[in-house]
């Protein structure tokens, strides 16, 4: 499982029904499930997405055995889910977690 930090103000965005909108939006259908919103594509087994409001959390499961022009194009998709979800770009997510993993040693 992974979080992400949700940049200011996009706390609503993510929120309620809000963040399945997002995922249909992107992977073309969403479900809930146990409070999280759940949807496959591509590579991708089993996506599943919450948010506490300050974070976005996701959970996924991957297939090994799919082609390359399918793990590129899963790839992206799940950038742009990110980067809509979480306001941040991927390299900006990556800097961020570089710097929270400093602070914590």
């Amino acid at each position: 499982m992974q979080s992400y930090e949700l940049k200011r103000g996009l706390g609503k965005r993510v929120e309620g029904g809000n963040l399945k909108a997002l995922v249909a939006s992107i992977f073309g259908a969403a479900g809930e499930s146990d409070g999280k919103i759940v949807a496959q594509y591509g590579a991708l087994e089993k996506l599943a997405t919450w948010t506490d409001g300050k974070s976005l959390f996701v959970d996924t499961l991957m297939d090994p055995r799919v082609g390359d022009d399918v793990a590129r194009s899963t790839i992206a998709k799940y950038n742009q889910f990110l980067e809509q979800a979480t306001g941040y770009t991927a390299k900006e997510r990556s800097k961020r977690a570089q710097e929270k993993a400093k602070t914590k040693t």
